[in-house]
């Protein structure tokens, strides 16, 4: 009886969701509506989407799996997403919204010219790739602990689940189901987190558990190592696509605001929900494949019908945050590539361009999936908010606050060069300096000597020499 409540339960849920996402497709008649809402979204749905399209398999399933591993420090993905949402709503929400652009390509190509355009498109759009595909990588065992199916087969699964969400709804469909979403794992995480407090006896049960400090430390490879893993969550959140198309869908800048800042304080709560749970698991069961910490403690300590709809909500949050990084990446290869190229296309055929593009990021994301089935999700989830950071934050920063005061020229060199040492360094130097701050390092050095006030001040050097 248990397992056909869990199984009714986790099909209630994703009917539910299903029924809001194709409810959604009636608002999709044009490009716009389809990636950008129509521009008018409120905060509340900001929020939603911005906490749908973050907390996924990697925010909670790869945060208990990291957690099983190597403890408290797992917390550092969520709570860098938190803060990169707090500092986009307080810093950078209002100047870029003045700018009424769709895309970051757009954003930039607008300070340091059209030459930009493609080459942050092209390594925005690898870096949300790498990241749909550790959602897959997260819904892999979570499929697999409830249905007897293959680790293949729960990939393919995957896989045409985000494709279609993405297609019958886009970014309403996204911010209406994460609204959805919004409401129901965070009541399902606060029992779940209740009922881990509990168990292990809270913070004295945990530091008993754990005598070795390393596991109740934040910094267990050292202060650099896990201070780069949460900057480059917090630079490559607010540089990516995904997460800044609602701010450039909002009503209005006060509605990007406050749905900015209620993403800001849950995200966090989710990865400390999902540590918890990481750590416990380990105590209970120290042999269980780490992936698969959070989903077997969702069946095996809460209520059939609390635990089924939590593996459901869970289940739509992975397929949701997958479609919300696709529909970021179409969106952008739409615009500022194939949009380049063909100046002249029409919207019926921007909005077919659109959707291809979904399916052939989504059948990518597969063949990855089934060559790195089993590897750790948020050592994944931090590459991709690597290079994306690398890619577009500094240029970001100099455009909004530095704007006519940087050659073009510095612009377009710190986002070829920076993102492609880093993605180097990180391959061939894989236990020195971690490449965020090679790569960050290298991009605003490019940026200042490119300065005009730099310029100025070599000219009067050499005129006085």
């Amino acid at each position: 009886m248990t397992i056909h409540t869990h199984y009714i339960s986790i099909l209630s849920v994703m009917v539910l969701m299903t029924l809001a996402g194709i409810y959604s497709a009636r608002f999709i008649r044009t490009a716009s509506d389809f990636s950008m809402g129509g521009g008018k979204i409120g905060s509340s749905l900001v929020g939603g989407f911005l906490i749908g399209a973050f907390i996924g398999g990697t925010s909670t399933v790869g945060t208990a799996q990291t957690a099983y591993q190597h403890g408290i420090s797992a917390i550092w993905f969520t709570l860098g997403g938190g803060l990169g949402c707090i500092i986009l709503a307080l810093f950078l929400a209002k100047p870029m919204r003045a700018r009424s652009v769709e895309t970051i390509p757009q954003f930039l190509a607008g300070t340091y010219g059209e030459q930009v355009r493609p080459w942050v498109a092209i390594y925005t759009s690898v870096g949300m790739f790498i990241q749909v595909a550790a959602q897959g990588l997260a819904a892999v065992p979570i499929l697999t602990s409830i249905f007897p199916v293959s680790s293949q087969v729960a990939a393919v699964v995957f896989t045409l689940a985000l494709i279609t969400y993405i297609m019958f709804g886009g970014l309403w469909g996204a911010s209406l189901v994460g609204f959805i979403k919004l409401i129901l794992i965070y009541a399902a995480l606060f029992i779940a987190g209740y009922i881990v407090y509990n168990m292990s006896g809270g913070v004295s049960g945990f530091r008993y558990s754990f005598p070795d400090g390393s596991w109740l430390s934040l910094f267990p490879q050292g202060v650099g190592k896990e201070l780069a893993s949460g900057f480059s969550v917090i630079v490559g959140l607010i540089s990516t696509q995904t997460y800044l198309q609602p701010v450039f869908a909002a009503r209005d800048t006060t509605s990007a605001r406050r749905g900015l800042l209620l993403a800001g304080v849950l995200i966090p709560l989710a990865g400390l929900v999902s540590t918890m749970i990481g750590m416990q698991m380990r105590v209970l069961y120290p042999d269980i494949e780490p992936a698969s910490s959070l989903p077997l403690f969702l069946l095996l300590h809460l209520n059939p019908w609390i635990g089924g709809a939590a593996l459901g909500t869970l289940l739509v949050s992975l397929f949701l945050t997958g479609s919300a990084l696709t529909l970021g990446a179409s969106t952008v290869l739409a615009k500022d590539i194939y949009g380049k190229i063909r100046s002249r296309a029409g919207d019926r055929e921007m909005l077919l361009i659109s959707r291809a593009l979904v399916l052939l990021v989504g059948a990518g994301c597969l063949v990855f999936m089934l060559f790195t089935t089993g590897t750790l999700i948020l050592k994944w989830a931090f590459l991709s908010m690597t290079l994306r950071g690398v890619t577009v934050f500094a240029p970001l920063a100099g455009a909004v606050y530095a704007a006519g005061r940087i050659k073009p020229e510095a612009g377009v060199w710190a986002v070829v060069i920076a993102p492609l040492l880093a993605m180097l360094w990180a391959f061939v130097f894989p236990g020195a300096i971690d490449p965020l701050y090679v790569g960050m390092g290298l991009s605003a050095a490019i940026l200042i000597i490119g300065s005009r006030s730099n310029m100025a001040a070599g000219s009067e050097l050499k005129r006085s020499m």
